[in-house]
C-alpha cells in the first residue's frame, strides 16, 4: 500500500508541476510578445523619435501585443496586456498582467487586430489604472490623447495628457481608440507568473516580486526610454553588464538581457 501511495503522490506532484510550468509558459509568451511589440513600435524608424521622447518621461507603460476588434451589428474588442512602471532611479518593474475588453453597438462589420501601447505620463494616470477597473475615456479628471496615423509631432499632441495611446494595425500606425474599453488586473496570470498571489500595485510600484523572464522587456524599456545623446533621439542605453543578445526585432526575436532584479520601491 505504501509504494502505491508514494507513486500516487509522485504523479500528483509531476502533474502539478507540469500544469504550473505550462501556465507560466503562456504568461512568458505574452511578455515576449509585449517585448517584440515595444521593439517594433519604438525601434529605430524615422517617425518614432517623438514616441520615444514620450517614453523617456512616462511613469509607466501598458503594452497590448494583440487587441482583436470584431463586429457585425454588435462589436467588441479584447486582448491581453502587461503593465510596467519606472522607479525614481530609472529601473523598470516586472510586468503586471491585465485583460482588456470592450463592446459597442452599431452598423459595423469586419475583423481587425492591432498592437497598442499606452504611455502613462502622470502619477494620477497610473493610480487610476492601479486602483480599480479602469475604463478608457471615462475616468473623471484624466486627459487622454490618441496618436493617429503619423506619430510625428507626438510630443506636442500629447501635452497635458495623463495617458497617451499609440496603435499600429497591419504594420502601419493607425488611429485606433480604446474609448469605452475596460482594463482589469488579471490575478490568475500574476499568480502563475510569480508563483504566489500578488496585486498589480505590489508588482509595479512596490516591486516586491520579480521574474527573470521579464528582463528582456525591462532592458528594452531602459534602452528605448534612455535620454537621447547628441540630440539624435535614436541612441540606446549601454547594454547591462553580462547582457547578451540573440537576434533583433527585425528578425522577430526577443533581445535577451541579464539584469539585476528591480529594487524594492521606496516611494
Amino acid at each position: 500500500m505504501r509504494p502505491i501511495m508514494l507513486f500516487s503522490a509522485l504523479l500528483l506532484a509531476l502533474f502539478g508541476f507540469s500544469g504550473s510550468a505550462r501556465a507560466q509558459a503562456e504568461e512568458q509568451a505574452l511578455v515576449d510578445r509585449a517585448t517584440l511589440t515595444l521593439q517594433e513600435m519604438m525601434g529605430p524608424a524615422d517617425n518614432t523619435g517623438d514616441a520615444r521622447a514620450l517614453l523617456r518621461n512616462a511613469k509607466a507603460v501598458l503594452i497590448c501585443p494583440r487587441v482583436f476588434r470584431a463586429g457585425f451589428i454588435v462589436g467588441g474588442e479584447f486582448g491581453d496586456c502587461v503593465l510596467a512602471a519606472r522607479d525614481g532611479g530609472g529601473s523598470w518593474s516586472s510586468p503586471a498582467f491585465y485583460s482588456l475588453v470592450g463592446g459597442s453597438i452599431g452598423f459595423q462589420a469586419g475583423l481587425q487586430d492591432a498592437q497598442i501601447i499606452s504611455l502613462i505620463m502622470t502619477q494620477r494616470g497610473l493610480n487610476a489604472i492601479l486602483d480599480s477597473q479602469f475604463k478608457f475615456g471615462a475616468e473623471a479628471g484624466l486627459a487622454f490623447a490618441t496618436l493617429g496615423r503619423s506619430i510625428q509631432g507626438a510630443t506636442t499632441a500629447a501635452v497635458g495628457a495623463d495617458i497617451v495611446t499609440i496603435g499600429r494595425s497591419r504594420g502601419l500606425f493607425a488611429g485606433v481608440t480604446l474609448d469605452g474599453a475596460l482594463l482589469s488586473a488579471d490575478s490568475a496570470k500574476m499568480r502563475a507568473y510569480f508563483g504566489r498571489e500578488v496585486a498589480a500595485r505590489q508588482v509595479v510600484v512596490a516591486m516586491e516580486v520579480h521574474n527573470p523572464g521579464s528582463d528582456p522587456l525591462r532592458g528594452a524599456l531602459m534602452r528605448l526610454g534612455a535620454p537621447a545623446s547628441g540630440g539624435s533621439g535614436n541612441s540606446a542605453a549601454p547594454a547591462p553588464s553580462g547582457g547578451t543578445t540573440s537576434g533583433s526585432a527585425a528578425t522577430g526575436r526577443v533581445q535577451t538581457e541579464d539584469l539585476a532584479p528591480p529594487p524594492a520601491n521606496r516611494r
